[in-house]
Protein backbone atom coordinates (compact mmCIF):
# COMPACT_ATOMS: atom_id res chain seq x y z
CA UNK A 1 0.00 0.00 0.00
CA UNK A 2 0.96 3.44 -0.82
CA UNK A 3 2.21 5.61 2.09
CA UNK A 4 -0.18 8.92 1.72
CA UNK A 5 0.47 12.21 4.13
CA UNK A 6 -2.23 12.85 6.50
CA UNK A 7 -2.48 15.04 10.06
CA UNK A 8 -3.66 13.49 13.23
CA UNK A 9 -5.76 16.17 15.08
CA UNK A 10 -5.36 16.51 18.70
CA UNK A 11 -7.80 17.59 22.04
CA UNK A 12 -6.42 17.53 25.23
CA UNK A 13 -3.41 15.25 24.96
CA UNK A 14 -5.72 12.50 22.84
CA UNK A 15 -5.65 11.80 18.79
CA UNK A 16 -8.27 11.24 16.55
CA UNK A 17 -7.99 7.55 15.68
CA UNK A 18 -5.73 6.89 18.15
CA UNK A 19 -6.47 4.41 20.86
CA UNK A 20 -5.44 4.75 24.23
CA UNK A 21 -3.82 1.85 25.26
CA UNK A 22 -2.05 0.22 28.86
CA UNK A 23 1.56 1.10 28.81
CA UNK A 24 2.77 -2.68 29.20
CA UNK A 25 0.67 -5.91 29.44
CA UNK A 26 2.68 -6.70 32.41
CA UNK A 27 1.07 -4.08 34.76
CA UNK A 28 3.08 -5.01 37.67
CA UNK A 29 5.88 -2.88 36.55
CA UNK A 30 4.62 0.64 36.69
CA UNK A 31 1.95 2.77 38.17
CA UNK A 32 -0.47 4.89 35.85
CA UNK A 33 0.70 5.00 32.59
CA UNK A 34 -0.97 4.48 28.93
CA UNK A 35 0.28 4.45 25.69
CA UNK A 36 -0.89 6.15 22.46
CA UNK A 37 0.99 5.00 19.29
CA UNK A 38 0.85 7.60 17.15
CA UNK A 39 2.93 7.31 13.85
CA UNK A 40 4.70 4.27 12.97
CA UNK A 41 2.60 0.98 13.39
CA UNK A 42 0.02 1.44 11.01
CA UNK A 43 0.11 0.04 7.28
CA UNK A 44 0.33 3.09 5.72
CA UNK A 45 3.65 4.44 7.67
CA UNK A 46 5.72 1.37 7.09
CA UNK A 47 8.25 3.86 5.27
CA UNK A 48 8.72 5.32 8.44
CA UNK A 49 12.01 3.42 9.62
CA UNK A 50 11.07 4.60 13.67
CA UNK A 51 7.67 5.09 15.78
CA UNK A 52 6.22 7.96 17.53
CA UNK A 53 4.54 7.47 20.36
CA UNK A 54 3.10 9.79 23.51
CA UNK A 55 3.02 8.14 26.93
CA UNK A 56 0.97 10.15 29.63
CA UNK A 57 1.83 9.32 33.48
CA UNK A 58 -0.55 10.03 35.94
CA UNK A 59 -0.25 12.30 38.86
CA UNK A 60 2.04 9.85 41.66
CA UNK A 61 2.72 7.21 38.49
CA UNK A 62 5.97 5.68 37.12
CA UNK A 63 7.02 3.87 33.97
CA UNK A 64 8.59 0.69 34.56
CA UNK A 65 12.50 0.47 35.79
CA UNK A 66 14.26 -0.80 32.91
CA UNK A 67 17.17 -0.95 30.50
CA UNK A 68 17.13 -1.80 26.41
CA UNK A 69 19.86 -2.47 23.79
CA UNK A 70 18.48 0.33 21.62
CA UNK A 71 18.64 4.61 21.85
CA UNK A 72 15.46 6.70 22.30
CA UNK A 73 14.46 10.22 22.64
CA UNK A 74 11.82 11.66 24.63
CA UNK A 75 10.34 15.14 24.54
CA UNK A 76 8.37 16.47 27.71
CA UNK A 77 4.84 17.89 26.67
CA UNK A 78 3.26 18.13 29.45
CA UNK A 79 3.40 19.01 33.43
CA UNK A 80 6.52 18.03 34.91
CA UNK A 81 8.23 15.06 37.52
CA UNK A 82 11.50 13.33 37.30
CA UNK A 83 13.78 11.05 35.31
CA UNK A 84 16.18 7.79 36.65
CA UNK A 85 18.92 7.81 34.11
CA UNK A 86 21.46 5.01 35.21
CA UNK A 87 22.88 6.65 38.56
CA UNK A 88 21.18 10.11 38.56
CA UNK A 89 17.95 12.13 39.05
CA UNK A 90 17.30 14.63 36.58
CA UNK A 91 13.87 16.97 37.20
CA UNK A 92 12.17 17.47 33.93
CA UNK A 93 9.90 19.67 32.73
CA UNK A 94 7.85 21.73 29.82
CA UNK A 95 9.92 20.92 26.52
CA UNK A 96 12.74 18.92 28.15
CA UNK A 97 14.00 16.64 25.48
CA UNK A 98 16.14 13.28 27.30
CA UNK A 99 18.16 11.03 25.43
CA UNK A 100 18.45 7.39 26.26
CA UNK A 101 21.47 5.69 25.70
CA UNK A 102 21.40 2.24 25.06
CA UNK A 103 21.60 -0.31 28.66
CA UNK A 104 20.70 3.08 30.47
CA UNK A 105 18.70 2.17 33.37
CA UNK A 106 15.77 4.58 33.31
CA UNK A 107 11.82 5.37 34.72
CA UNK A 108 10.06 8.57 34.66
CA UNK A 109 7.94 9.80 37.88
CA UNK A 110 4.74 12.07 37.74
CA UNK A 111 6.43 13.51 41.14
CA UNK A 112 5.08 16.92 40.91
CA UNK A 113 1.03 16.54 41.48
CA UNK A 114 0.03 16.57 37.63
CA UNK A 115 0.34 14.01 34.78
CA UNK A 116 3.57 13.80 33.28
CA UNK A 117 3.13 13.46 29.28
CA UNK A 118 6.01 12.67 26.67
CA UNK A 119 6.43 11.42 23.56
CA UNK A 120 9.06 9.06 22.83
CA UNK A 121 10.85 7.95 19.35
CA UNK A 122 12.03 4.29 18.97
CA UNK A 123 13.40 2.37 16.05
CA UNK A 124 10.95 0.21 13.93
CA UNK A 125 13.29 -2.81 14.98
CA UNK A 126 14.46 -2.38 18.58
CA UNK A 127 14.89 -4.97 21.27
CA UNK A 128 12.26 -5.19 24.39
CA UNK A 129 12.62 -3.66 27.53
CA UNK A 130 14.43 -5.59 30.41
CA UNK A 131 13.31 -5.33 33.83
CA UNK A 132 17.08 -5.37 36.14
CA UNK A 133 17.52 -7.65 38.48
CA UNK A 134 18.94 -6.69 42.04
CA UNK A 135 22.26 -7.50 41.01
CA UNK A 136 22.27 -5.14 38.20
CA UNK A 137 20.92 -2.80 40.38
CA UNK A 138 23.28 -2.94 43.09
CA UNK A 139 26.28 -2.50 40.10
CA UNK A 140 24.98 0.56 38.40
CA UNK A 141 23.37 2.60 41.03
CA UNK A 142 25.50 3.75 43.92
CA UNK A 143 22.95 6.73 44.85
CA UNK A 144 21.42 6.43 47.91
CA UNK A 145 18.83 8.92 47.19
CA UNK A 146 18.06 7.17 43.37
CA UNK A 147 17.78 3.80 44.91
CA UNK A 148 15.21 5.16 46.94
CA UNK A 149 13.35 6.54 44.08
CA UNK A 150 13.28 3.24 41.89
CA UNK A 151 9.91 1.67 41.85
CA UNK A 152 9.47 -1.82 40.77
Amino acid sequence: MASKSKVIKSSNYQWDSVERKEYKDDTSCYKGVHRYSLLGEDEDEQALNFQTRYFEVEAGGYTSFEYHRHPHSVIIIRGSGTVILGDELHDLSLHDVVFIAPETLHQFHADRGEPLGFICIVDRYRDRPTLPDEEKIRKEIDSSTVRQKIRK
